[in-house]
């Protein structure tokens, strides 16, 4: 255990920070292949955005990257920033990432403003029980273990 702590913990620790960067990242720059990316290739995607995207199902990740690329088509984002801490415990399976999400709508200008919920899941951390290995490391180099399996948001 004390193994895990010293050495496994603080690569989670960079993980989650690299796919909240990701996430913001995709968003700022209005790129659905870097949220592309991060959706689960194990699970469907649950994506519920309210108005004016007015959306909820659950997708695939290809069918969720086609639906980003759309909504980043048409709304263009002038700010997206984290509200969320990082988790306090990093042995967990999941963590949720909240976002103020601030953007324009391209055809009459109308701004608005969310909160977006990302549902992440440790998908390694799942592997792993199966077959005992160091986490997120492949090739010497650390994986994206971080998933998103769920987007939810609420107007402000």
């Amino acid at each position: 255990m004390a193994v895990f702590k010293l050495f496994v913990l603080p690569l989670l620790f960079t993980l989650v920070s690299t796919t909240a960067q990701d996430i913001e990242k995709a968003f700022l720059q209005n790129n659905p292949k870097t949220l592309y990316s991060l959706f689960s290739s194990e699970s469907g995607i649950n994506i519920s955005l309210p108005e004016p995207i007015s959306f909820s199902d659950q997708l695939s990740r290809q069918q969720a990257y086609f639906l980003f690329k759309k909504i980043f088509s048409s709304y263009t984002t002038f700010e997206f920033f984290s509200e969320s801490e990082v988790p306090p415990d990093l042995e967990e399976e999941s963590f949720i990432f909240r976002a103020r999400w601030s953007f324009r709508d391209n055809k009459n200008n109308d701004q608005h403003v969310l909160h977006i919920f990302f549902f992440l899941l440790n998908e390694t951390e799942r592997k792993d029980r199966a077959s005992p290995s160091l986490p997120g490391r492949e090739g010497g180099n650390p994986k994206n273990v971080w998933k998103i399996i769920e987007i939810k948001a609420e107007k402000i």
